[in-house]
């Protein structure tokens, strides 16, 4: 079986060997208060694995290919500097890497230019974006001309979205459900993949008519229960769901110390799905989804 991993995040060295002095240094606070935190026991939340780490750990779980997603960054400049280096990893490892761009709107002009030179590099897509944490209003004229761009050069658009019922955390931001569906009504040739289950959004069938969202299963573990997998499927979901770990996040804290593929990939293999539904969350989904 083909498993593509649709969530995964990766960071330049600089970022990754001193994260919070990086941070600071380069005006990334909201991603340092998420990333770089510590649980209750003293472990990180996290790791911060350079390619090789991620290409490791890939072929011990037998991920085939890994989609890395960029970030919500604070400033466009890091948003460049990020999609440079996501070129360059899949340019080096274009049979197990591709890559989203990401940008900031508020840099206008810019972020759209920024956009169309990220696909002549390859990427083929954008985001993990977040409009709430980046301060950007839905009705924001360059936010619309970039998911007008996105439609037109065929761009799939990953947003980060939190579950209204899910329990606080340092750097939580609220998004509120009601925007994505707007975003998707209002951007119907706009393919969106909804992160993190889309807040729950995968388990109402009321959304299955948004024929144009996706919804990938990164950080599944740490909010919801093992049976999210068949609860999308029920809701008729099934053909619209990517796998997406979220790795390097430690999804099993209390018996995980490092991020890795195996566990999360043995939860979805065993879930009481049929082996054609498990195929297509797996894998075939996003093959679909991407082209492949």
């Amino acid at each position: 079986m083909r498993v593509i991993d649709a969530h995964v995040h990766l960071y330049p060295p600089e970022a990754g060997g001193e994260p919070i002095a990086w941070a600071v240094a380069n005006g990334e606070s909201h991603w340092a208060k998420l990333c770089t935190r510590r649980r209750k026991n003293g472990w990180p939340v996290q790791g911060f694995s350079n390619v090789a780490e991620l290409l490791r750990d890939m072929d011990a779980a037998g991920v085939t290919k890994a989609v890395l997603l960029g970030w919500y960054w604070e400033n466009q400049a890091t948003c460049v500097w990020q999609n440079t280096f996501y070129a360059e990893c899949v340019r080096a490892h274009p049979d197990r890497l591709a890559a989203f761009a990401t940008v900031h709107p508020a840099a206008g002009a810019d972020a759209l230019a920024e956009v169309r030179r990220s696909k002549d590099l390859g990427l083929i897509g954008l985001g993990e974006l977040s409009p709430h944490s980046q301060k950007i209003p839905l009705s924001d004229p360059w936010w619309i001309r970039l998911l007008d761009l996105a439609s037109e050069l065929r761009l799939p658009v990953n947003l980060h979205v939190t579950d209204p019922r899910s329990a606080a955390y340092p750097g939580r931001v609220e998004t509120p459900l009601a925007d994505f569906v707007r975003l998707a009504r209002e951007f119907p040739m706009t393919q969106f993949i909804l992160a993190h289950w889309g807040g729950g959004l995968a388990f109402e069938s009321e959304s299955r008519p948004l024929k144009n969202v996706w919804y990938d299963t990164a950080a599944s573990p740490l909010m919801y229960e093992p049976d999210v997998w068949t609860r999308a499927v029920a809701a008729g979901h099934g053909d619209r769901v990517l796998f997406g770990s979220d790795y390097p996040l430690i999804l099993y804290p209390k018996s995980e110390t490092a991020p890795g593929f195996g566990k999360f990939l043995d939860e979805a293999k065993s879930a009481d799905l049929s082996e054609r539904q498990t195929a297509a969350v797996l894998g075939e989904n996003a093959k679909r989804l991407f082209g492949w």
